[in-house]
């Protein structure tokens, strides 16, 4: 599937997510030496870097390396300070990095430490939504909205036609009514929803995420009156399902008699 969100790793849990410039040690035999990069370590536990920050998320990254099992420590053998490696698991490859201070070199290594042991932990809503995302469109219970919308396709400058459902906070989509099972889906939490004009359409629907680390999506049903059908049912999916960080503090600020068990 087509993932908005991260949801699906372990919902509520922090994201082993850095960003920042580093410098990489050059491993070609002409060009020796070290290249300042913008690194961003994803929350799928991958890291990447681009020649210059602005492109993130516009430019396609020049390297991705999965961190899972990967062997990061602090290396002295080169000479320099705040220098540090990357063995990954798959490839002969080692990646010398430098940071710009000791403080800096420390956050990179603690934020992909807990990508090399990332905690994975089975959740009953991403059971019950990959169950969803193998029913036909129709077969879904009790959605709460459902239709066609339009999806931008940025890279063609086009708007994709999809059946979709909505259940839970989690959007479907299908390619028609009678497909037999999901082609993608956005785990809706933490986006923030509204009517937004793109190009020649004045209504759609906006989804942007609480992280630039996933996509903004833009969706348009056939009229302003469905996108704002389609706005509400998924404020209201959305609002069910609290983050457990939110719930322990509004928990902790109701009045003592009211937690007395």
């Amino acid at each position: 599937m087509t993932i908005g969100s991260d949801i699906g790793r372990m919902p509520n849990t922090p994201r082993p997510t850095c960003r920042g410039y580093l410098h990489k040690r050059t491993q070609s035999s002409l060009l020796k030496g070290w290249r300042k990069r913008w690194f961003v370590l994803r929350h799928d536990c991958c890291l990447c870097y681009y020649r210059n920050k602005r492109d993130e998320g516009k430019s396609r990254a020049l390297s991705v390396v999965s961190l899972e099992g990967a062997l990061v420590e602090a290396d002295s053998s080169l000479g320099k300070p705040f220098v540090f490696r990357c063995c990954p698991v798959s490839g002969n490859r080692v990646y010398y990095l430098c940071a710009t201070s000791n403080q800096e070199m420390k956050r990179w290594l603690e934020a992909m430490g807990r990508a090399v042991h990332p905690i994975t932990q089975n959740h009953v809503w991403v059971d019950v939504t990959r169950h969803n995302s193998n029913l036909p469109p129709l077969a879904v219970k009790n959605p709460e909205c459902l239709g066609l919308l339009h999806q931008l396709d940025r890279s063609k400058d086009s708007w994709v036609q999809h059946y979709c459902v909505l259940k839970d906070g989690c959007l479907y989509f299908y390619a028609s009514i009678r497909s037999t099972c999901a082609i993608g889906g956005i785990y809706l939490h933490g986006y923030t929803v509204r009517d937004q004009p793109v190009g020649s359409r004045r209504s759609a629907i906006e989804l942007r995420p609480p992280s630039e680390e996933f996509k903004v999506f833009y969706l348009c049903a056939e009229n302003a009156n469905e996108n704002k059908r389609w706005i509400s049912a998924i404020k209201s999916s959305t609002a069910k399902w609290l983050p457990l960080h939110q719930a322990i503090q509004y928990y902790m600020s109701r009045p003592s008699e009211e937690t007395r068990m």
